[in-house]
Protein backbone atom coordinates (compact mmCIF):
# COMPACT_ATOMS: atom_id res chain seq x y z
CA UNK A 1 0.00 0.00 0.00
CA UNK A 2 1.36 3.35 -0.74
CA UNK A 3 1.77 6.18 1.43
CA UNK A 4 -0.87 8.68 1.91
CA UNK A 5 -0.39 11.80 -0.23
CA UNK A 6 -0.55 15.38 1.19
CA UNK A 7 -3.52 17.35 0.71
CA UNK A 8 -3.34 19.28 -2.61
CA UNK A 9 -3.47 22.87 -1.54
CA UNK A 10 -4.17 25.23 -4.37
CA UNK A 11 -5.54 29.18 -3.70
CA UNK A 12 -6.09 30.89 -7.08
CA UNK A 13 -5.65 33.39 -4.61
CA UNK A 14 -1.98 34.78 -3.40
CA UNK A 15 -4.01 36.74 -0.55
CA UNK A 16 -5.70 33.70 0.39
CA UNK A 17 -3.21 31.50 0.57
CA UNK A 18 -1.00 34.39 2.61
CA UNK A 19 -3.58 34.47 4.91
CA UNK A 20 -3.94 31.08 5.34
CA UNK A 21 -0.35 30.34 5.79
CA UNK A 22 -0.19 33.25 8.25
CA UNK A 23 -2.80 31.70 10.73
CA UNK A 24 -1.57 28.23 10.07
CA UNK A 25 1.93 29.33 11.13
CA UNK A 26 0.42 31.50 14.63
CA UNK A 27 -1.40 28.22 15.39
CA UNK A 28 2.03 26.39 15.16
CA UNK A 29 0.67 24.02 12.95
CA UNK A 30 0.65 23.06 9.22
CA UNK A 31 -1.62 24.66 6.50
CA UNK A 32 -3.04 20.86 6.09
CA UNK A 33 -3.95 20.54 9.25
CA UNK A 34 -4.94 23.84 9.98
CA UNK A 35 -7.55 23.83 6.91
CA UNK A 36 -8.71 20.58 8.08
CA UNK A 37 -8.91 21.36 11.42
CA UNK A 38 -11.17 24.66 10.31
CA UNK A 39 -13.65 22.17 8.18
CA UNK A 40 -14.05 19.81 11.25
CA UNK A 41 -15.03 22.83 13.12
CA UNK A 42 -17.41 24.42 11.06
CA UNK A 43 -18.86 20.77 10.26
CA UNK A 44 -19.44 20.06 13.93
CA UNK A 45 -21.16 23.64 14.70
CA UNK A 46 -23.52 23.07 12.05
CA UNK A 47 -24.66 19.59 13.67
CA UNK A 48 -24.69 21.51 17.21
CA UNK A 49 -26.94 24.03 15.61
CA UNK A 50 -28.89 21.04 13.76
CA UNK A 51 -29.13 19.17 16.66
CA UNK A 52 -30.10 22.17 18.82
CA UNK A 53 -32.88 22.72 16.66
CA UNK A 54 -34.18 19.25 16.58
CA UNK A 55 -34.71 19.25 20.25
CA UNK A 56 -35.77 22.51 20.82
CA UNK A 57 -38.54 20.74 17.80
CA UNK A 58 -39.00 18.12 20.20
CA UNK A 59 -39.71 20.09 23.06
CA UNK A 60 -42.46 21.72 21.03
CA UNK A 61 -43.65 18.62 20.02
CA UNK A 62 -44.05 17.58 23.55
CA UNK A 63 -45.63 20.27 25.04
CA UNK A 64 -48.31 19.95 21.97
CA UNK A 65 -49.27 16.42 22.45
CA UNK A 66 -49.46 16.97 26.55
CA UNK A 67 -51.70 19.83 26.05
CA UNK A 68 -55.27 19.12 26.66
CA UNK A 69 -57.68 18.69 23.72
CA UNK A 70 -59.28 21.75 24.14
CA UNK A 71 -56.37 23.69 24.24
CA UNK A 72 -55.05 22.83 20.86
CA UNK A 73 -55.78 25.94 19.15
CA UNK A 74 -52.38 27.88 19.87
CA UNK A 75 -52.87 31.20 21.67
CA UNK A 76 -51.94 34.61 19.58
CA UNK A 77 -48.60 34.71 21.76
CA UNK A 78 -47.37 31.32 20.49
CA UNK A 79 -48.70 31.90 16.98
CA UNK A 80 -46.40 35.31 17.05
CA UNK A 81 -43.41 33.16 19.18
CA UNK A 82 -43.81 30.17 16.48
CA UNK A 83 -43.47 32.92 13.70
CA UNK A 84 -40.35 34.75 15.16
CA UNK A 85 -38.93 31.40 15.36
CA UNK A 86 -39.21 30.01 11.75
CA UNK A 87 -37.65 33.84 10.66
CA UNK A 88 -34.72 33.64 12.64
CA UNK A 89 -34.38 29.72 11.33
CA UNK A 90 -35.16 31.12 7.29
CA UNK A 91 -32.27 34.21 8.51
CA UNK A 92 -29.73 32.26 9.68
CA UNK A 93 -30.10 29.40 6.94
CA UNK A 94 -29.85 32.62 4.72
CA UNK A 95 -26.67 33.81 6.54
CA UNK A 96 -24.87 30.24 6.26
CA UNK A 97 -25.56 30.05 2.90
CA UNK A 98 -24.00 32.68 2.08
Amino acid sequence: MSDAKAMSLRFPDPAQRAAIAAAAKQAGVSMQEYILSAAYDRATAVERRFLDGFKASMDRSGAAFAAEPDGLDPSVEQRAAEQEARRELEQQERGHAA
